[in-house]
């Protein structure tokens, strides 16, 4: 299955928004251990983001995040931020499933 991963990304300082993509990047690995395909919508728009010029970056990673997410077939959730609200609703809104830990998807 493809899956999704997220959580919060903003924080205050570049050590805790690091801490927090490791988190995600983290689930994802267990994810793929397990056999699914892990996706995370702030780690495709990152390296975009970084290479434009644009005044609200938070626009831009979020426009990717959702497209991303849009394309999957569920989403591990691992704590709630704004962001991650909007996508796991765009997953609700599918009617797809939110997991919101690892042991719910070994049933």
């Amino acid at each position: 299955m493809i899956i999704g991963v997220a959580g919060p990304y903003s924080a205050p300082t570049a050590g805790e928004r690091q801490a927090n993509l490791d988190r995600m990047n983290e689930a994802a690995a267990r994810l793929l251990e397990m056999g699914h395909i892990p996706l995370i919508g702030v780690n495709a728009a990152l390296p975009v983001i970084a290479k434009t010029p644009l005044e609200d970056t938070y626009k831009g990673i979020m426009d990717i995040s959702l497209a991303v997410i849009d394309k999957c077939e569920a989403l591990l959730l691992l704590a709630e931020s704004p962001g991650a609200n909007r996508e796991r609703d765009l997953v609700l809104a599918k009617g797809l499933p939110v997991y919101y830990s690892l042991r719910e998807l070994l049933k």
